[in-house]
């Protein structure tokens, strides 16, 4: 089997030659003319190499890049990027890529991430990776948390399947090391998990008609286990200091966001 290879992220504006971004470099400020956290960008993947650029080029796609407005990478002083060390601030920008699985009746797939992880302990995400569309994730998510350790480019996909989300379940193996849970989301939920904006005063917790708690399926000693868990986890925001908590993680309501536009799309 071939080795893996990080894939890492390239930049040209303006017709400017291919430039590997640089770790504390935000991306999306890069492309944007006012520091605006959205920014509409093409994309493509050319000789094992993730390609950012504001032209079109051969085999590229036109896809929005979005950052949060209190992203660690956006707000990094200069001192606070020189206090890294040589190891981190030379890495350049790695790629993740995360599946919105959506099921035949409309429902769509999250995973737990493992409490034993370094990285975003206990959070929700779709399924995905990255080697060792398109959000700008790092990691802590902020800087009142520490200085940032990951950077990564993370480019969503979405899969509509023909099965329901109970034949989809049947198949799921969960690796129990990176994952601790799954469940299937119906938009309803979705919408109120949206409005929970991470850095909003409003916590968007009022539950309205919402159920208070949400079956899951919990990976335990190579079973998996339905439990009941409370609703407004998935309406936590990513807290300011401190330890993190059970909750959706920011790029991931921004990926289900778009994912509410094409279901309405869909019911066209």
């Amino acid at each position: 089997m071939e080795p893996t290879k990080r894939v890492l992220v390239y930049l040209s504006k303006e017709n400017s030659l291919l430039q590997c971004a640089k770790f504390v470099q935000s991306v999306a400020g890069h492309f944007s003319c006012h520091q605006e956290d959205k920014v509409f960008v093409n994309c493509g993947l050319e000789q094992n190499r993730f390609v950012l650029s504001d032209r079109q080029f051969s085999g590229s796609s036109r896809v929005l890049l979005q950052r949060a407005a209190f992203c660690p990478i956006k707000n990094l002083s200069p001192d606070q990027a020189a206090s890294l060390p040589e190891e981190i601030r030379t890495r350049g920008v790695d790629v993740g890529v995360v599946v919105l699985l959506q099921s035949v009746n409309k429902k769509v797939l999250l995973t737990r991430r493992s409490k034993n992880l370094s990285l975003f302990p206990n959070v929700w995400v779709p399924p995905g990776g990255h080697i060792e569309m398109g959000e700008q994730s790092a990691f802590p998510p902020l800087l009142s948390c520490g200085l940032t350790r990951r950077h990564h480019i993370v480019t969503f996909l979405l899969v509509l399947s023909s099965e329901t989300h109970l034949q989809l379940q049947k198949r799921l193996c969960p690796d129990e090391k990176e994952v601790s849970a799954c469940v299937w989301l119906e938009s309803q939920i979705v919408e109120h998990i949206v409005a929970a904006e991470d850095g909003a005063q409003d916590s968007g917790k009022s539950l309205g008609d919402l159920p208070a708690t949400v079956g899951i399926t919990e990976a335990s000693c190579g079973a998996l286990i339905q439990k009941d868990l409370d609703v407004t986890k998935f309406l936590n925001s990513a807290p300011k200091d401190g330890e993190d908590v059970e909750r959706i993680s920011t790029g991931t309501k921004y990926a289900l966001r778009l994912w509410l536009d094409t279901l309405s799309q869909q019911n066209l």
